[in-house]
């Protein structure tokens, strides 16, 4: 498949001190195909410097396209998510942190099988392939795959990483879902909904994975787990 143009959504929250690194990262990336980058920020009512950051950064940098939006109060980062993908315009999006966990150079991984065309969606998977992995917890890593267990179970997919950042979607197909979590339950919430679309071609590939300590701004809690938990059951038992 020809694609143009890819949409790279940020959902940033408090990374005043780390977004400009990894928009260096983006800008210094050259996609497969010529393809062009378009990148959509959604400041989640940042109580930091992030939105001086990314507007330093426009004005330093007027040649990457970054399109900026902002919530009026905070609403979590599947709110932010909702907003940049209602935004985009590229053919293909995907999603980006705006902490330093995931490189941006490892785009092009992703947009393989869906330039080949075998792909609609393409997941970057942290458990699977020779990439770097940084070692941290123990129980968040018996967790992420606890939950990408569970999910399987009812999307009847085989993903090895269901909570990873990086999933690339076809662009018209992932705005014509209702999607509704507003925090850290997107990511259980799309992968069901996601999953029964009919003949939805499915991807996985390897990823780095340069983790963060609390201590270097991790935001996800136990507290996000039992909701991910919830939402496996509640979008993934009902259909609706």
């Amino acid at each position: 498949m020809k694609i143009g143009k890819l949409s790279i959504i940020i959902p940033a929250y408090n990374e005043g001190n780390t977004i400009h690194l990894i928009l260096d990262k983006i800008k210094a990336v050259n996609l497969i195909e010529d393809i062009q980058k378009e990148v959509i920020i959604v400041n989640d009512f940042s109580s930091d410097h992030t939105e001086q950051a990314v507007q330093s950064y426009q004005q330093n940098n007027p040649d990457l396209s970054i399109s900026y939006y902002k919530h009026e109060h905070n609403k979590g980062k599947g709110a932010a998510l909702h907003t940049g993908i209602s935004k985009a315009t590229g053919e293909y999006l995907i999603i980006q942190d705006a902490d330093l966990e995931y490189d941006p150079a490892e785009y092009n991984d992703l947009l393989k099988p869906v330039c080949a065309g075998f792909a609609d969606v393409v997941y970057g998977s942290r458990f699977m392939g020779s990439n770097p992995h940084r070692i941290l917890f123990f129980w968040h890593t018996i967790g992420n795959r606890w939950l990408t267990f569970a999910s399987n179970m009812f999307s009847n997919l085989n993903l090895t990483d269901m909570e990873t950042c990086y999933k690339l979607f076809d662009t018209k197909l992932i705005q014509s879902i209702k999607l509704i979590e507003q925090r850290f339950g997107f990511e259980p919430e799309v992968t069901q909904k996601i999953a029964r679309v009919p003949k939805i071609r499915i991807y996985e590939v390897g990823i780095s994975y340069y983790g963060r300590t609390y201590e270097d701004g991790k935001k996800i809690g136990w507290k996000d787990g039992v909701r991910a938990i919830y939402c496996i059951l509640k979008y993934g038992l009902f259909k609706a």
